[in-house]
């Protein structure tokens, strides 16, 4: 059985990628690590992991049945999360939206029969892998990122990297 890792997240067009990069590029300079490249930023809401090929087709049908209201996050300050070693773009609060959409797509992915973590959901864009410890910085400028749509995701290593692209397919 062949599996592929995946997850729901905000995908960022290009447009999106370019504001959030002008608010981050000041302070994603001043840290100590290995920059993730942009086209990778994503808004990570529901982690699946490994999950057989042959039943994707239920994940995008989940997908389609949840309707989405639009979703603003407000990102205002970078901050060092030491477990992962990252640099995180955060929020200073999770909308209730967000909040329902997330929870939605937990009970879904349990109803498929896959255990999620139970950790407390923390919003947030991965901008630095491998960061060495800073202080939490704020942006000169909070960045207002709207999003109205959600995408399922697979995560793909190869040589010692990570890439990660939406799974689309037509109905």
């Amino acid at each position: 059985m062949t599996t592929k890792t995946l997850f729901f997240a905000l995908w960022p067009d290009v447009r999106q990628r370019d504001r959030m990069r002008d608010f981050i590029a000041p302070l994603a300079k001043l840290v100590e690590g290995r920059a993730v490249d942009r086209r990778e930023w994503h808004v990570t809401l529901a982690y699946i992991g490994e999950f057989p090929e042959e039943r994707i087709d239920e994940l995008l049908e989940t997908k389609q049945d949840i309707t989405m209201e639009p979703i603003r996050l407000r990102f205002d300050r970078l901050e060092f999360w030491p477990r992962p070693k990252i640099a995180a773009l955060v929020p200073p609060t999770i909308p209730p939206d967000l909040d329902r959409l997330v929870e939605t797509l937990k009970g879904r992915i349990f109803a498929a029969g896959i255990e999620s973590a139970q950790r407390v959901y923390r919003p947030h864009v991965t901008v630095v892998r491998n960061a060495r410890q800073f202080e939490a910085q704020r942006l000169a400028q909070s960045a207002m990122i709207e999003w109205s749509s959600f995408e399922l995701m697979e995560s793909v290593s190869q040589r010692g990297s990570v890439t990660y692209r939406p799974i689309v397919k037509d109905f």
